[in-house]
């Protein structure tokens, strides 16, 4: 038994491949004592030892090999677009600095209509060495997107392999969530007929309440955020999108915007019962149906 970490799975590949068996279990499910203060590879070595004899721990579910390099490409694609808002910051910054911002159309920095700024009028009134400042700054602008197109044409092409057809083709007849979003979930999370009930897989995206409650006293607080941040990320701008086309979820979003007051609390129950419908899709095989509220 090893915990999971940033090595990833390879190591229980290889273990798996001779003939060892193998568990990887998350390091945040990992028992120990209260009052344990001391941390060292001895005592950790020790505590998975024992973990592993008295049967207390929780596996992993490890994805194929496959599934483990393709979902890479959705993940590169939030560094690359991370990228792209890091360098149009920077130019933003460096001609505020210089006083060259003005006259700028109005939100030039939130749209794609960057290029405006590589016009020849307008780059021959800097100084040398801005012009060709601007001009790397811009380069490495044309090359991500360039870049992020690519990227995106390549998860479209994962999403029609016959691995990945049917789940993405389930997802997608949600309202809300389009073919990226759905190649991207189906990459994270696999297939969720491994999920026995819909809380369990609700708890496993990290949008159910968190809880300390002792004796007659309830206390709930905020959603205990396990599982991948970027994944619940996706789901609440999905949970955006589907109120507008489905009845029974924006009766959920108004009813729980009624008695919280809170519009993060209502698309945040939005998002897990949008979640909780995608694996019922998968277990019953059958495309989203927009219901009627009565």
């Amino acid at each position: 038994m090893y915990e999971a970490g940033f090595h990833g799975f390879w190591l229980h590949d290889l273990l798996t491949a001779d003939g060892i068996q193998c568990i990887v279990t998350p390091p945040n499910k990992v028992t120990q004592a209260k009052d344990d203060r001391v941390k060292t590879d001895r005592r950790d070595a020790r505590r998975l030892a024992k973990n592993l004899e008295t049967g207390d721990y929780v596996r992993c579910h490890i994805p194929d090999r496959k599934r483990r390099e393709d979902r890479q490409m959705s993940r590169l694609l939030n560094q690359i677009q991370k990228e792209i808002v890091r360098t149009k910051n920077r130019i933003r910054r460096m001609l505020e600095y210089h006083g060259l911002d003005r006259g700028l159309k109005a939100g030039v920095w939130y749209d794609r209509d960057y290029h405006e700024l590589s016009g020849k009028k307008w780059l021959k009134g800097l100084s040398l060495s801005l012009r060709k400042v601007l001009e790397v700054l811009l380069a490495v602008l044309d090359f991500l997107c360039a870049q992020k197109k690519e990227i995106l044409q390549e998860l479209k092409r994962m999403s029609e392999e016959e691995q990945y057809r049917r789940l993405v083709t389930l997802k997608k007849s949600c309202p809300g969530v389009g073919w990226l979003s759905a190649t991207r979930f189906t990459l994270e999370w696999g297939g969720l007929e491994r999920f026995s009930t819909g809380k369990r897989f609700a708890s496993y995206t990290g949008l159910t309440a968190s809880e300390y409650s002792t004796g007659e006293t309830i206390r709930r607080g905020r959603v205990t955020g396990q599982g991948n941040p970027y994944v619940r990320s996706w789901l609440i701008e999905c949970a955006w999108r589907a109120i507008k086309r489905d009845p029974v979820l924006l009766e959920k979003f108004t009813s729980v915007y009624r008695n919280s007051g809170s519009k993060k609390k209502a698309i945040v129950a939005v998002a897990r019962k949008l979640a909780v419908r995608m694996r019922a899709l998968e277990v019953n095989n059958d495309p989203y149906l927009v219901a009627v509220v009565e």
